[in-house]
């Protein structure tokens, strides 16, 4: 993340890199994201199926997620962004309100789901997304949308589709980092 270095002026947020991940943001690879996404949540899921419930809702830290966390984490962001897509299908420059990240693991008890439930959830949410992705036509990929978050920026439809790809990388390391 970058920010100007002169204090007063406007914040301009861009995402080049993840230093955590090292995720690039290529926005020409947009349209084959859908892909991505699905094998992915595929490998998350297979963690969230295949390890024991214990190891999957134990928290390294108070404030690190668990990997069943990171799993719902990942599901909600795959719905809130389908519904995005779908939102600056219909409308013009829609602008969202962020998805409540850090509430959402209280307010609907990531901890205490099935793993088994969440893993099923993460393919279908997955399979949903790349299927709105999937339909739209070359010239909806510059269709803009306003992020309110974590600041207010105008992005693409293309950005929205590298971000969420970015989320599902980021978040398999942080599951397969906690589990190895």
């Amino acid at each position: 993340m970058r920010a100007p270095a002169r204090p007063g002026s406007p914040i301009v947020v861009t995402v080049d890199r993840c230093d955590g991940c090292g995720f690039e943001y290529d926005l020409t690879l947009a349209p084959d994201a859908a892909e991505r996404i699905v094998g992915g949540v595929a490998t998350i899921a297979g963690l969230l199926g295949n390890t024991a419930v214990e190891r999957l809702r134990a928290r390294p830290q108070a404030e690190t997620w668990s990997p069943l966390e990171y799993g719902c984490h990942v599901r909600d962001v795959l719905l809130v962004q389908r519904e995005r897509v779908l939102a600056a299908r219909r409308t013009t420059r829609p602008s969202f309100d962020p998805m409540g990240r850090d509430e959402r693991v209280e307010h609907d008890g990531y901890a205490a789901q099935s793993p088994q439930d969440v893993a099923r959830q993460l393919n279908d949410a997955a399979r949903m997304f790349a299927n709105v992705l999937d339909r739209l036509q070359p010239e909806d990929w510059e269709r803009k949308v306003t992020y309110n978050y974590p600041v207010r920026l105008e992005r693409s439809l293309g950005w929205v589709a590298v971000h969420t790809e970015h989320e599902v990388k980021h978040h398999l390391l942080d599951c397969q980092a906690q589990l190895s």
